[in-house]
């Protein structure tokens, strides 16, 4: 790929506030002398895998949600707020970072959220995409080592060379993951079309209810007590 084609990359947009002085700085405390651009990779996806608390009751309607201050703030997020994190730090660090997406469904989740999303396929679920030595390497930032320990699968490692995504089993050689459909790379989070997946997948009046209860009740629940369902 040609280095004008990384511009674009390597920019703010409506979500990816890469230009917030608290992104930067955050940015630079974790990356600290690190000179090495897949080792500053490296850094920015364990600092936001583990300092940002998985959470899928966050909220998720509007582009300031996806926003890095607003997430930094919040300390925790889903996964498409993680990723939009992480990507806003790389681009912080003059590392051409993107966003993935891709549909999946979990065999192992919480009774609780699937309750809540009435089915165990999620639509969109977020990744970070970073251009590092001449190629894209995946990133998955969104589960916590915490709660990692509590679904008994083991933490998504990155080394800024191999594609770092959820693996198909758990540490008890129980099916976890499995990707149904990838729907591309994007600059910035679009969040309509998130909206709108959603929207077919679930049923308009479900997601609308989600809006409208999120003060609520979803800020009020904490994932990490819920019941898994195996």
């Amino acid at each position: 790929m040609l280095k004008e084609d990384l511009h674009i990359y390597l920019q703010p947009g409506r979500c990816i506030d890469s230009d917030d002085p608290v992104v930067i700085e955050y940015a630079h405390t974790i990356i600290g002398s690190e000179c090495n651009i897949v080792q500053k990779a490296i850094k920015l996806f364990h600092a936001v895998r583990d300092g940002i608390r998985y959470d899928p009751y966050s909220p998720f309607y509007k582009p300031e949600h996806y926003r890095g201050r607003f997430v930094l703030n919040r300390k925790r997020g889903y996964c498409v707020s993680k990723a939009s994190l992480l990507c806003a730090l790389g681009r912080a660090c003059n590392i051409p970072s993107r966003v993935g997406f891709a549909t999946v469904k979990n065999h192992i989740a919480t009774k609780q959220l699937l309750e809540t999303l009435g089915s165990n396929i999620f639509v969109y679920h977020g990744f970070t995409e970073f251009y590092l030595n001449g190629k894209w390497v995946k990133a998955t930032p969104a589960f916590n080592k915490e709660l990692c320990l509590l679904h008994k699968i083991s933490p998504i490692d990155f080394d800024g060379v191999n594609d770092a995504i959820f693996p198909e089993y758990n540490s008890e050689q129980k099916q976890y993951m499995e990707y149904i459909e990838y729907h591309g790379s994007f600059a910035d989070i679009p969040v309509e079309t998130i909206l709108e997946a959603w929207k077919k997948r679930y049923g308009k009046e479900r997601v609308e209810l989600w809006i409208t209860l999120f003060e609520k009740d979803f800020a009020g629940r904490n994932f990490e007590t819920e019941e898994i369902v195996k």
